[in-house]
């Protein structure tokens, strides 16, 4: 397995994931629109914001290189560092859109991808890793709890797009 930055070409099947999380959809017929491809550009070109895959290595690349075409990927999820005064003034890591495939749920590859996360984020110097996780998804709240996460927060979300 192979967890690395995502690139363009692993769009659709991020896309995939997240479009559904209880079914395997092909991403071959995922309809990437320029809202996308905009969000996808900012995400890349911002050195604060990660787009990450993990992905099994069947074409043969190497970590930080391209993925080859019959690269499966397995994963994803969203890192952003924010700077701020708390924790001594180091960065926290805001872990969103975590996703793995529904057929291969089960094997320790949710875990893996928090892991190398992690790993990541404790690289570039943070102090803390926060998520937030939507009410209904259960299963999901027992998984991050058994990773060591703790429910220390209340969160709240204002739609903006209302008048």
């Amino acid at each position: 397995m192979i967890f690395r930055v995502a690139t363009r070409r692993d769009l659709p099947a991020v896309l995939a994931l997240l479009a559904d999380e209880d079914r395997v959809l092909d991403p071959a017929p995922t309809t990437v629109g320029e809202e996308h491809e905009r969000a996808f550009a900012a995400i890349a070109s911002d050195a604060r914001n990660e787009l990450l895959v993990l992905t099994d290595g069947a074409g043969g690349s190497q970590a930080g290189e391209g993925p080859e075409a019959d690269e499966v990927v397995l994963g994803c999820l969203q890192l952003t560092y924010i700077p701020g005064l708390g924790q001594g003034g180091r960065d926290r890591a805001l872990v969103e859109a975590v996703r793995v495939r529904a057929d291969r749920r089960g094997e320790g590859l949710g875990a893996e991808l928090m892991r190398l996360a992690a790993e990541r984020a404790r690289g570039r110097g943070c102090g803390l890793i926060q998520l937030t996780s939507n009410k209904r998804r259960t299963a999901a709240h027992r998984f991050y709890e058994r990773l060591g996460f703790a429910r220390s927060h209340e969160g709240f979300k204002l739609p903006l797009d209302r008048p």
